[in-house]
């Protein structure tokens, strides 16, 4: 029986279903009701144009690392030291652009940096043979480190309104970063998506000698996405130094480790590596800056707010991994 042209034509809400995940549904809800929650407590602050600019741009650089971050998670592995990645990226930007005021200099200079980094850590893992997480809770503290040391522990001013547009500037009265943050999630997302390099990693996370049994180069690939994940938190630390108009050894940096692994987490990432969507770990970046942004509205304090993203973690883990056991 032939197939007719209306068969063939997809409804418009299953294309969406199909984008967004249905996995992702339970995400969604969670955001809704966080959304409902604040906007109902601080209903006169929460909605306010400024306040959402200031979530829209912490999503930016959050969402920019967390989605690097999930490629990692997914291959099998983990990066602890992206913060300070962030952080060092953020302080040689700074220095380049006081030496030579000129922002092209400062942006290649923070993407190269991280992107060292990054080599650094995949090199570690690979032909170190360190195990991921021990290998980036090191370069965590030997990047940070590094970081003071060239800023002199103190944070390193940036007078330029080019630089600094990028992370303050806005188009259509939305801001710059947010254009960057769609732009190289959707070429990441169609990465993971639609090419066999992306299909290769998800194979690698989920049985890596398998992968090599095929034909697979995984150290090469493990490499590759360490290197990935340190060019894309050098984007981030452009995006943060312009934003906060100074290179800082750690403020602004520290803790997105965490955030970036729970996002991911939430998302659907698995623990043993080979499942995850970068569109779920945005989801899960939607609902921690949303509940961020909430908590400082609420004037929750800081070691409190600390307790909710470790114990949203732990559920994400914990969801996850009952998810899992109910697949097997």
């Amino acid at each position: 029986m032939q197939s007719t042209a209306a068969d063939s034509v997809v409804p418009a809400w299953r294309r969406i279903l199909d984008a967004v995940g249905a996995q992702n549904l339970s995400l969604l809800a969670a955001l809704a009701i966080l959304v409902a929650i604040f906007g109902w407590s601080q209903g006169d602050t929460f909605f306010q144009p400024r306040n959402l600019t200031n979530i829209l741009n912490a999503v930016a650089i959050l969402g920019l690392i967390a989605s690097a971050q999930t490629i990692v998670i997914i291959s099998g592995a983990i990066d602890i030291s992206v913060g300070s990645i962030v952080g060092v990226a953020g302080v040689a930007a700074a220095l380049a652009m006081v030496g030579t005021d000129a922002p092209a200099i400062g942006i290649g200079v923070a993407v190269i940096v991280g992107t060292l980094c990054g080599l650094v850590n995949g090199l570690l893992v690979t032909k170190g043979r360190v195990n991921p997480i021990i290998a980036t809770l090191a370069t965590m503290a030997i990047f940070r480190g590094v970081a003071y040391v060239l800023s002199g522990g103190r944070g390193i001013g940036i007078v330029n309104s080019t630089y600094n547009w990028i992370g303050a500037g806005r188009i259509m009265s939305i801001p710059v970063a947010v254009y960057i943050f769609v732009i190289v999630a959707i070429v990441l997302i169609y990465f993971m998506r639609s090419t066999d390099l992306g299909r290769n990693i998800y194979a690698i996370g989920g049985n890596p000698h398998a992968a090599k049994l095929v034909g697979i180069n995984v150290q090469r690939y493990q490499v590759g996405v360490y290197v990935l994940t340190g060019f894309v938190c050098g984007i981030a630390a452009v995006l943060l130094t312009a934003r906060t108009t100074s290179g800082q050894p750690a403020s602004g940096s520290e803790g997105l480790e965490l955030e970036t692994i729970t996002a991911a987490f939430l998302g659907g990432c698995a623990m043993q590596g080979g499942k995850g969507t970068i569109v779920g770990t945005i989801i899960g970046v939607l609902i921690i800056g949303t509940l961020n942004n909430g908590m400082i509205l609420m004037q929750v304090p800081t070691f409190y707010q600390l307790v909710a993203k470790g114990l949203l973690l732990l559920g994400a883990v914990m969801l996850m991994e009952f998810r899992t056991a109910k697949r097997d």
